[in-house]
C-alpha cells in the first residue's frame, strides 16, 4: 500500500515527527517528504508519500488512526490518497482543439494518469476528435434561456460517470456556481493570459497594442469570482516589435498548452493545496 499525505495546519512544534514516528510505527517507509511554513499565516503545509506492507495495515485502518492521534492534537485538516486509483477527468470544450489535442495526446501515451470517461462540448465542432480518441463525447448547448437546464445536465452526467474533477480545455462557458460548490477546487481553468493583467475577451490584442515584451497564459482553479481563483501554474514567452497578433495568438497557444498540462499534472499528482485563495506548490 502506498499512501499521499497533505496537511495543513497551525504552525506548531513536533508536527514532522510525530507525523514521521506515527508512520514508522505502523510499518511504513517514508519515500518522499516536503514541507512549507507560511509566517505570515502561521501555517505548515506538508506532503508525505509513504508505503506499506500490504498485510500489515488497512487503509481505513490507518486514515482513522492518523485522524485520532495526529491530526485532532495539532488540529489538521488533511487529505490521504491511495496510490494506484485513477481519478477520473472530464473534459469541457468548445470550439478551440489545441488544448483538447494536447491533452488527449498525453493521456494517450501514458503521461497522464487518469481516467476520462467523457468529453462534454456545448458546441459539435470538435466531436470528431472524441471519435478519434474512442472517448463518448456529449454535446449540451447552453444559451441564455437554458443555462439552469444545461447545468442540471452537466451535475448528473458529472455524477453518473463518478467525475473527480474538470479540466475546462479552453470551454467559453462560465460555470455556475452549483457546480463549483460541489467542486470545490476541483475544475482547473486555462487563461489565455498572464492573470491578471490583460484579462478579457481578447488579451492578445490588448497586450498587442500596449507593446509588451511578454505574454502568457495562466492556469487556476475555478471559484465564482471569475479569473479570480487560486493559481496553479504560469508561464510567459518573449516577443517583439516585429511579431504580429497572429504571431501572439500562435505563440500564445502553444504556451496555454504546456501550462494546462503542467496544472493537471500537478493535480493529479497531489501536489497542490489550496489555503486563503492561493497555492501552496510541492516540488
Amino acid at each position: 500500500m502506498k499512501t499521499t499525505i497533505l496537511i495543513n495546519c497551525p504552525d506548531q512544534a513536533g508536527i514532522i515527527s510525530s507525523v514521521t514516528g506515527f508512520i514508522h510505527n505502523k510499518g511504513g517507509n517514508i519515500i518522499y517528504i516536503d514541507q512549507h511554513v507560511d509566517k505570515q499565516a502561521d501555517v505548515f503545509f506538508m506532503r508525505l508519500e509513504s508505503e506499506f506492507d500490504e498485510n500489515t495495515i488497512s487503509f481505513e485502518h490507518f486514515k482513522s488512526q492518523f485522524e485520532k492521534q495526529i491530526a485532532g492534537p495539532f488540529d489538521m485538516d488533511f487529505k490521504i490518497h491511495l496510490s494506484g486509483i485513477k481519478p477520473k477527468m472530464a473534459l469541457f470544450i468548445s470550439k478551440y482543439n489545441h488544448c483538447l489535442y494536447d491533452l488527449l495526446s498525453r493521456f494517450n501515451s501514458g503521461e497522464l494518469e487518469v481516467d476520462i470517461p467523457f468529453i462534454l462540448s456545448n458546441h459539435k465542432d470538435l466531436q470528431n476528435i472524441s471519435e478519434q480518441f474512442q472517448i463518448p463525447f456529449y454535446h449540451i448547448p447552453v444559451t441564455r434561456d437554458n443555462k439552469e437546464e444545461a447545468e442540471n445536465k452537466h451535475l448528473e452526467l458529472l455524477e453518473q460517470h463518478g467525475i473527480d474533477f474538470i479540466v475546462l480545455a479552453r470551454y467559453m462557458q462560465i460555470i455556475p456556481p452549483k457546480t463549483i460548490d460541489q467542486y470545490p477546487n476541483k475544475i482547473i481553468n486555462i487563461h489565455h493570459s498572464f492573470l491578471p493583467a490583460f484579462a478579457g475577451a481578447k488579451p492578445y490584442h490588448a497586450a498587442f497594442a500596449r507593446g509588451v515584451k511578454i505574454i502568457g497564459a495562466t492556469s487556476h482553479y475555478v471559484t465564482e469570482e471569475l479569473d479570480a481563483g487560486p493559481i496553479i501554474e504560469q508561464d510567459v514567452v518573449t516577443v517583439t516589435h516585429a511579431h504580429t497578433i497572429k504571431d501572439f495568438i500562435a505563440k500564445g497557444q502553444d504556451l496555454e498548452k504546456i501550462v494546462l498540462s503542467r496544472a493537471v499534472k500537478l493535480h493529479i499528482q497531489r501536489k497542490t493545496m489550496v489555503y486563503n485563495n492561493k497555492t501552496v506548490i510541492f516540488s
